[in-house]
């Protein structure tokens, strides 16, 4: 995990916004019937809450995702996105470890 990458990805606070939202599905509308199964958020549904141009999500999901933040799932047409718990804790580890060294 690049480190660098991750703080310049939180550095924006829509996309800090988009991370929250993705903690609970509670946050967007329900999933299509065949998409039930499916974990994640479709990004239409990110687009639609954050008001913002389809281009603008992608490239926000595109800087999330290469910070190791979010894992994204293609399915047909669509990219569902979630939360990747395990590298976000690593960050706050090493961030931690980083800013406590004595």
């Amino acid at each position: 995990m690049n480190i660098e990458n991750v703080i310049s990805a939180l550095n924006n606070p829509m996309r800090r916004q988009i991370l929250e939202w993705l903690k609970d599905r509670s946050n967007f509308p329900a999933s299509l019937p065949e998409h039930a199964d499916l974990d994640g958020v479709c990004v239409a549904y990110i687009q639609e809450k954050a008001g913002l141009s389809q281009s603008t999500i992608s490239n926000y999901m595109g800087v999330l995702k290469k910070a190791g933040l979010v894992i994204a799932e293609r399915h047909g047409q669509w990219t569902f996105y979630q939360r990747d718990e395990a590298n976000i804790k690593a960050f706050l580890n090493e961030v931690e470890k980083e800013l406590l060294k004595l």
